[in-house]
């Protein structure tokens, strides 16, 4: 009988997920990165030039002004809680077998509860429009 090829699959370590998003300058790379592969165009006249504004931390388009935030318009928008916390609730839902609980969530993130159940529902429901 042969092996069953899903089943051992090689896996995303913990130590793999923390050198690829351990910090926030690597979560915001990251995410700039998966929002726009091609680099920043924006949302309302599709130019492609733009500036930081460091302050706010926008993108604003040199042409029409436009101001883009990195999380606005993804499950991250309105959020007070760091991009690692984010990311770290992503890799703790999608490689665990079963599914996570938010009250370890909690534990895990050291979040309240309340926090937890909505970060969890956030990240399902982003998961389930995907498919």
């Amino acid at each position: 009988m042969s092996i069953n090829k899903i089943e051992y699959q090689k896996g995303y370590s913990m130590f793999d997920f923390i050198n690829n998003y351990g910090t926030e300058e690597q979560c915001e790379a990251a995410l700039f990165n998966w929002r726009w592969p091609q680099g920043f165009v924006c949302f309302s006249c599709k130019h492609t030039h733009y500036c930081h504004l460091k302050s706010r931390n926008l993108f604003q388009c040199n042409k029409c002004h436009y101001q883009a935030s990195l999380t606005s318009n993804t499950l991250f928008s309105k959020t007070k809680l760091p991009l690692t916390v984010w990311f770290m609730a992503m890799h703790l839902v999608t490689q665990s077998k079963t599914s996570v609980s938010a009250l370890e969530l909690k534990r895990q993130l050291g979040v309240n509860y309340k926090t937890a159940w909505s970060i969890r529902h956030k990240l399902l429901q982003g998961m389930k429009r995907v498919q």
